[in-house]
């Protein structure tokens, strides 16, 4: 017969030899059954939320495996599992049904003519849970079966502890998943055909991100500043087969030098003083993924040509490392100054700027544009009354969306949104009027070829861009090409806008003339 110590030393190997608590909890079972009638053992974690014994994970002789079963109890088996005594760990009760928790945990189970050993598993004195042995028939445990439970204390208490924190990491990569699929659905519905514009002054930049998105080809996109190259990016990256993947995003111009390849590449610990531990950059986060590299024309040479490097090899090394690390990712870069100006001046390698340009895209001011500026409009003061709070959505100034439509826009989108916030702080309740808010005489235009807005109400705003948009189809509302097309509604939808806005069309002007 072995003795105590080599019983104890064999029974916590099988315990701690294990990451997984049901095969931990099967080995010991297995072990057990040498020298004591154990049937079944039971993991168990009272939870307070629900009032309940769950059930984490369990083994008999025919099976095991993990479980996430509650069990209700009653308010008096309640207070005995969370009020148990703490001079003694392991308690042996050969009459499952005079004890409350007991009682009605083998009913549950299934088990009322059993003996049954119940170990509180402690840190202190928080309670993690209970171990529970069960052997078929009554009084089928010792005194000597319980106390050597009993010696298995702390390894279980180990090994539970592990097990519930392992289940709640679990919980929060689930969580985590889920927060993922919300975003990536939300910018989803920021990119591809329902961006603003996409059927109208950005339609060819829109063609030409559906032709690109499914390669893995390098895209640059060129624009001024606040023209949405971000948005382009995040429609090229969720329009892809990469689009479970991760999307990085690098502000290149706010990256201070010393810290370029830090954040680029990584480092390794003790690489420089303040290197603590080791981290991954931005090209690694990106694996299986999209990198996006704004503002690439601020990118210093030196990190240009360790750039060059990754564009032509896929792979990286961190900053005080030897390993050879290779990724699949797929680079977007984007800038609002002339390169090729730059290659010029020698202020941007020339090879790089081939690798880059395989596909460029430039995304149109807002001034080249124009015809998307009621919808941008709307949408942002949508957007920011929900911001703000504001109980209601105000209405718009009469001539304020002309005139809007008459400015040159320097800071494009950006700073068209900027006046439509400050508008909406300014003057909460409406109407909204853009007059002094950037819409300045220097900067204004020949208006746009349209009779005179300055009178027109919303209705009538919405009614003249139909109406403009009929002329552009030929007075087609269906079919390519045609007028619902064009505006990025159900025809259905654009008719019955007509009728209400009193917009005559074709075929019902064709039948009043038949009449006349």
């Amino acid at each position: 017969m072995k003795g105590e110590n080599e019983l104890f030393r064999e029974a916590t190997l099988r315990i701690c030899g294990n990451l997984e608590i049901d095969e931990a909890l099967h080995a010991l079972l297995i072990y057990l059954l040498d020298f004591m009638p154990v049937s079944s053992i039971y993991l168990q974690h009272y939870d307070d939320a629900y009032h309940s014994m769950r059930t984490i994970a369990y083994s008999s002789e025919s099976g095991y495996g993990k479980l996430d079963l509650l069990t209700p109890l009653s308010e008096t088996a309640r207070e005995q599992a969370v009020n148990a005594p703490h001079h003694q760990d392991a308690f042996l009760i050969s009459e499952p049904m005079s004890h409350p928790v007991s009682r009605e945990m083998t009913a549950f189970h299934g088990l009322q003519s059993s003996s049954v050993i119940v170990m509180a598993l402690r840190t202190g004195k928080a309670t993690l849970g209970f171990l529970v042995l069960v052997s078929d028939g009554k009084e089928k445990f010792s005194e000597h079966h319980r106390s050597f439970v009993e010696l298995l204390k702390d390894p279980l208490v180990i090994s539970m502890s592990n097990a519930l924190k392992h289940r709640e990491v679990l919980k929060l990569n689930d969580l985590l998943t889920d927060d993922n699929r919300y975003l990536h659905s939300e910018l989803r519905r920021l990119s591809g055909d329902e961006m603003i514009g996409a059927r109208f002054g950005l339609r060819d930049t829109t063609q030409m991100v559906h032709q690109v998105a499914a390669l893995d080809s390098p895209v640059l996109i060129m624009g001024e500043t606040g023209t949405g190259k971000d948005l382009i990016a995040n429609a090229i990256h969720y329009s892809s087969a990469r689009s479970e993947g991760p999307f990085v995003s690098v502000k290149c111009g706010g990256i201070p030098d010393t810290l370029m390849d830090s954040e680029l590449f990584g480092h390794e610990k003790g690489a420089f003083t303040g290197a603590l531990t080791q981290k991954r950059g931005r090209f690694e986060r990106a694996h299986n993924g999209t990198i996006f590299l704004d503002e690439i024309g601020e990118l210093p040479l030196q990190a240009q040509t360790r750039l060059l490097r990754v564009l032509q090899t896929k792979e990286i090394e961190r900053v005080g490392g030897v390993d050879t690390i290779s990724l699949d990712i797929r680079i977007i870069a984007a800038t609002n100054r002339n390169l090729e100006e730059m290659v010029r001046k020698e202020e941007f390698r020339e090879d790089l700027w081939f690798r880059l340009n395989v596909f460029p895209i430039l995304v149109p001011p807002l001034r080249e544009r124009t015809v998307d500026i009621p919808a941008l409009i709307q949408h942002f003061i949508s957007l920011n009354a929900k911001e703000l709070k504001l109980a209601s959505i105000p209405s718009i100034a009469p001539g304020a969306v002309e005139s809007a439509m008459n400015y040159r826009w320097p800071g494009n989108i950006r700073e068209l949104q900027n006046v439509i916030e400050r508008a909406l702080i300014l003057t909460p309740q409406g109407p909204l009027a853009f007059e002094g808010l950037g819409v300045t005489t220097p900067h204004a235009v020949a208006p746009v070829e349209s009779p005179q807005l300055e009178s027109y109400n919303l209705d009538e705003t919405i009614a003249h861009h139909i109406s403009r948009v009929l002329q552009v189809a030929n007075g087609r509302i269906n079919g390519p090409d045609g007028a619902a097309q064009l505006l990025g509604v159900n025809p259905s939808t654009l008719r019955n806008r007509m009728k209400k806005l009193r917009i005559d069309y074709g075929r019902k002007t064709q039948k009043k003339t038949d009449i006349i």
